[in-house]
């Protein structure tokens, strides 16, 4: 069956994410139910419906495009005012309960599996893709399925729930630090200094986002600063990290782990940019707008998230894969906020941990960015892309023990 808007109707998709996106900023900015619920869930839920509601394709190129060329432009431009001097102590304590996040997607893939083992076949080939994913994110996910030949109807059965699961675990991480019952339980000093901030605001009625992306003064030559300087990183890193990933051999542990850090794009364009932001700081951080601009393409991304969950395939087919995911998902929350209640972290830095784990680097900043926590911006990146290089180690670990 095909769709109202056809999948090659690449600007009639591109008008109606632009639409939808402008309508969630538009309502986070104007409503507090919907600054509660954050803009990235109000644009996740629209462009669900009408995935479902066959108005647009569950896949395109249009979708593919967000997310090979802008999602990359996006993370210098967020990364302007990230010096370095001034971030490396909170890189290293994050990188931390990072790690410990990290061992809670390995203690959900164990429960998973003794609950649902009856159930799948194959299910080592299963937690293997779902583990590597859920420690650094999609790019895992394929990695694990080439590894272990998973079938083409495994990887797509397992591709709708994790979709969906996705879509609840970000709606957790949005609204966990908004709660009273975690604000008594947990630190939340970020969560303080922006009603800090709201309350010195002389009293105008604005939402949490409304006040943080208040009117800045941008010019032309800003938006040509921004847009140019982003372009020329994600140019040069791209090359950089294709030599490296070519040339490093993977011959063992060692140079694996070095030939998985040096050929990722984004850890190149994240060492590139904040070299930049640290070596040149009164001019990179003087561009304005550039985090508005990579705001805007972060939304465009979580608009093409949700169009691949079709509700149908994953009622009939995708069920018991998740069980699994969900499973090995609030594990990782569960085991997340338990850390960070013995050592003390803030609630901020768990949800920004836990993403970084479950949907990689790009999300992780997604939601500092959408939550207004720009000290947490960078620190999410340095381990979402760490994530990249040892999930796979996870999911080897994972498909090694159950026998995939």
């Amino acid at each position: 069956m095909g769709t109202l808007i056809g999948r090659e109707n690449t600007i009639a998709l591109f008008a109606v994410l632009c639409a939808i996106v402008a309508l969630a900023i538009w309502l986070e900015q104007t409503y507090n139910w919907a600054s509660k619920l954050s803009g990235c869930i109000l644009v996740l839920l629209v462009t669900l419906v009408l995935s479902n509601l066959k108005v647009i394709p569950e896949s395109a190129p249009a979708y593919d495009f967000v997310g090979a060329y802008l999602v990359p432009l996006a993370i210098p431009l967020l990364l302007f005012t990230a010096n370095l001097k001034t971030i490396a102590k909170d890189s290293g304590r994050l990188l931390i309960l990072f790690l410990l996040s990290a061992v809670g997607t390995m203690i959900g893939s164990v429960i998973a599996y003794f609950v649902m083992n009856r159930f799948i076949d194959h299910i080592g080939v299963f937690l293997a893709m779902i583990t590597g994913s859920y420690i650094g994110g999609g790019v895992n996910f394929v990695a694990m399925a080439e590894n272990y030949n998973a079938s083409g109807t495994m990887v797509s059965t397992a591709n709708v729930a994790d979709a969906l699961t996705m879509m609840f675990f970000f709606f957790a991480l949005m609204t966990i630090p908004s709660m009273k019952f975690f604000q008594k339980r947990f630190r939340h000093p970020l969560v303080e200094e922006q009603e800090r901030l709201k309350n010195e605001s002389k009293g105008e009625q604005k939402t949490n986002a409304a006040a943080y992306w208040s009117a800045k003064d941008i010019s032309l030559k800003d938006i040509a600063l921004a847009i140019g300087v982003s372009t020329c990183v994600v140019g040069v890193a791209e090359p950089i990290s294709g030599f490296f990933g070519r040339v490093i051999p993977t011959s063992n542990f060692g140079w694996n782990f070095l030939n998985g850090l040096l050929g990722s794009k984004y850890l190149i364009i994240t060492v590139i940019t904040v070299a930049l932001a640290t070596l040149m700081p009164k001019f990179i951080s003087s561009i304005h707008g550039a985090q508005e601009v990579g705001t805007y393409f972060i939304y465009l991304f979580f608009a093409t998230m949700s169009a691949p969950v079709s509700i149908r395939l994953l009622v009939n087919d995708a069920p018991k894969f998740f069980v699994c995911c969900f499973i090995i998902v609030f594990t990782n929350i569960g085991v997340t906020l338990l850390a960070t209640k013995v050592f003390k972290y803030g609630i901020e830095e768990a949800m920004v941990c836990s993403n970084a784990n479950v949907g990689g680097a790009t999300t992780a900043a997604a939601l500092a960015v959408a939550k207004g926590w720009g000290s947490l911006v960078v620190p999410a990146i340095l381990v979402g892309t760490l994530g990249n290089v040892i999930g796979n180690i996870g999911g080897i670990l994972i498909g090694t023990i159950f026998g995939a």
